[in-house]
């Protein structure tokens, strides 16, 4: 037999899939290197080469006060742009000795949960000053100057210029300060910047960036050149940070929805719902990597509390659908996600004030979660042998990593200038379920295609046995029809030739007849015996060749008998009931109606008619003998027979005589005939 589509490739599912979703992560983390690393791939010729790199700088601190800071603000909206220099404000220190060497990015880390901050340190600002200087070994070949920096974690970060009039600000990032931790920053400088390189050779430039003491900050290092080899940086940046997880999260929305639609209609099916809430949350966890954050202090908080605290609930919903898969249920385990879960969710609720960072607690909350998850779904992978719950592990653990990436990243351990991939690890583990769930409908169907080859065989057996068994009906049908037959035969031949014969041999034996009476006896069973076999023959159900069979075998003894015979038969409709019994039946009762004609009429000729009435037909026997009363004849044996018969037809007789004007026999047959009369 031809293997199936499915029986071929069953044991050999394609992984590509999987292939496809390292290929991605790969390439992510590929285009963040190169994009840090000048390695990015340009289509075009750049003017003035590629942009450089400015990662060393020299720093100088000021404190400032929080009034300060807000003169600082308001300064820089109103001179930015219009190539002003400060003047009466917070000044860059100008004691060179101030000035330290530093490499960029400079971090502070977060301080460690419990650690002391001095009373109303949160309020006390400092000024940060980073002064760093371009050059290029043809700026006649540069156009427009731009500064990109990937992203910064502080308060809003100034960039400045150093003119012949002083210090000028040319880009400040104020209305995103609060976005600027994830989304990059690009700076077009103003037309005298080219003249100044031009003039002078070298651009000296200064990064201002007010943070808060004793608060975790990291300014970046940047990228300096012509505009047009700056901005596929800032783009890839933007497309790698920004559009790629807001178009992750409106693939999210839709999942979400079609999960919970599906759900509403099967509500015995909890894997759609863990579906669509894991969409859900993730959607969540996603905004505050691409949306602007609230100005409302209290709207933001709880905006920030909500991102953060429903990472818990996608890995509470990844492990509990990455269960699904395995037959049996963990419940104490399940019990126990669920409490810490919502445990942490309530305690980091921005409803009470409490001594330490709730942030970082709820990072941390969630990495023993992931990792204590993973480990336990593992561990259930490993020792069933499940091929689909092994590749969600898989998944489990790569989205583990990209999450302690990011928390290195949001504590200042490592990789500061890289970009956040935790929005990627709900592709991926979005990836790894869908390859285990189309394995289960690949095995489903699988399963299908057997039941229906399983009951494609057993139906061709069971059509095998029907034939047979029809074959074996026939056969038996055949023979006891042929039984039947035989009986019926042997019963009119017992009843009607046998029968004459007899009487007759009787008669001779005891010389009650003569030679002529024998005669006749012997012609009609001679006669009976012929009506017999021409009721065996084939007339297709046609009366009129019935009737024409019957004419060709008593017309010459009826023109014997002195007879003149009358012959007016029409065509008449078929009669699909007419078999050889009932055949035997209508040329019975016609013999009898001529034998007494013969034997009793004294007529000198008879008439066969036929007439079409619709439902029924009629044939006719009319003789132009001497004919008799009815009203005072008794009813022989011949008409009562005649009448019997006609009833097994399912017809009627009619009998029309009157002395002296002969006799008219009337049989009506149906021609459909439902249900048969047996017989």
């Amino acid at each position: 037999m031809r293997l199936s589509h499915f029986q071929r490739r069953r044991s050999k599912s394609p992984a590509w899939p999987v292939w496809l979703a390292l290929l991605l992560a790969g390439l992510i983390a590929l285009g963040d290197v190169c994009a840090q690393s000048q390695m990015l791939p340009l289509p075009f010729e750049l003017d003035g080469g590629p942009p450089e790199h400015l990662a060393q700088a020299q720093l100088a601190v000021t404190p400032m006060s929080r009034s300060q800071l807000d003169r600082w603000w308001e300064t820089l909206k109103g001179l930015e742009g219009r190539g002003l220099p400060l003047s009466g404000m917070l000044q860059p220190p100008r004691d060179e000795s101030a000035w330290t060497e530093v490499n960029l990015p400079d971090v502070r880390r977060r301080p460690p949960i419990g650690s002391s901050v001095p009373v109303g340190s949160q309020l006390a600002f400092e000024m940060r000053w980073y002064r760093m200087q371009y050059s290029t070994p043809d700026p006649s070949r540069l156009g427009r100057l731009a500064v990109y920096m990937a992203r910064a974690r502080a308060l809003p970060v100034a960039l400045l210029m150093r003119t012949d009039a002083g210090w000028v600000p040319v880009f400040d990032n104020t209305a995103d300060a609060r976005e600027q931790w994830v989304r990059p920053m690009m700076a077009s400088l103003p037309g005298f910047a080219s003249e100044q390189l031009m003039r002078e050779g070298r651009l000296e430039m200064m990064l201002a960036v007010p943070v808060t003491r004793h608060e975790a900050f990291m300014v970046p290092s940047a990228w300096m050149g012509s505009r047009e080899s700056v901005e596929p940086l800032y783009r890839a940046r933007w497309l790698m940070q920004i559009m790629l997880p807001q178009g992750a999260g409106l693939l999210l929305a839709v999942v979400a929805v079609f999960a919970l639609s599906v759900w509403l209609r099967n509500r015995q099916e909890r894997a759609y719902l863990l579906c669509s809430a894991l969409a859900l949350f993730s959607m969540f966890r996603n905004l505050h990597y691409y949306a602007d954050m609230p100005r409302d202090p209290v709207v933001f908080q709880w905006f920030w509390w909500l991102t953060h605290a429903s990472m818990s609930w996608v890995l509470l919903t990844c492990f509990l659908l990455a269960l699904v898969f395995v037959q049996r249920r963990y419940r104490a385990f399940e019990r126990m996600l669920v409490g810490v879960v919502v445990f942490s969710t309530t305690l980091t609720m921005p409803l009470w004030p409490w001594p330490i960072n709730t942030l970082l607690v709820q990072h941390l909350v969630n990495a023993m979660v992931a990792l204590g998850g993973t480990g336990f779904v593992g561990f259930i992978a490993w020792r069933s042998g499940h091929r689909e719950l092994r590749l969600i592990s898989f998944g489990l653990a790569v989205a583990v990593m990209l999450g302690l990436h990011d928390l290195a990243l949001l504590a200042g351990l490592a990789w500061h200038e890289q970009a956040s991939v935790l929005p990627y690890a709900t592709l991926v583990i979005a990836v790894c379920f869908l390859i285990a769930i189309r394995g289960r409908f690949v095995n489903a169907l699988h399963q299908v295609e057997q039941a229906n080859d399983q009951l494609a065989r057993r139906l061709v057996e069971q059509g095998t046995q029907l034939q047979l068994q029809h074959e074996q009906l026939g056969e038996a049908e055949r023979q006891q029809a042929l039984l039947l037959e035989r009986q019926r035969l042997m019963q009119d031949m017992h009843d009607g030739l046998g029968s004459s014969l007899l009487s007759a041999m009787v008669a001779v034996e005891q010389g009650r007849m003569q030679q002529d009476e024998v005669v006749g006896v012997l012609r009609e069973c001679v006669d009976d015996l012929r009506l017999v076999i021409d009721s065996l023959e084939p007339v297709g159900h046609d009366l009129v060749s019935l009737l024409a069979t019957m004419r060709y075998r008593l017309g010459k003894r009826l023109q014997t008998g002195g007879l003149t015979l009358e012959w007016d038969v029409q065509d008449l409709p078929t009669l699909d009931w007419l078999e050889p019994p009932d055949a035997l039946h209508v040329l019975r009762l016609l013999q009898e109606a001529l034998n007494n004609v013969l034997k009793h009429a004294r007529a000198t000729k008879v008439r066969i008619s036929t007439r079409d009435l619709g439902e029924r037909v009629e044939i006719r026997v009319e003789d132009d003998g001497q004919g008799f009363d009815l009203a005072t004849s008794q009813k022989g044996r011949g008409l009562r027979s005649q009448l019997k018969r006609a009833q097994r037809l399912g017809g009627t007789v009619l009998v029309e005589a009157r002395p002296g004007h002969g006799t008219r026999l009337s049989l009506r047959l149906p021609v459909q005939r439902t249900p048969p009369v047996a017989t």
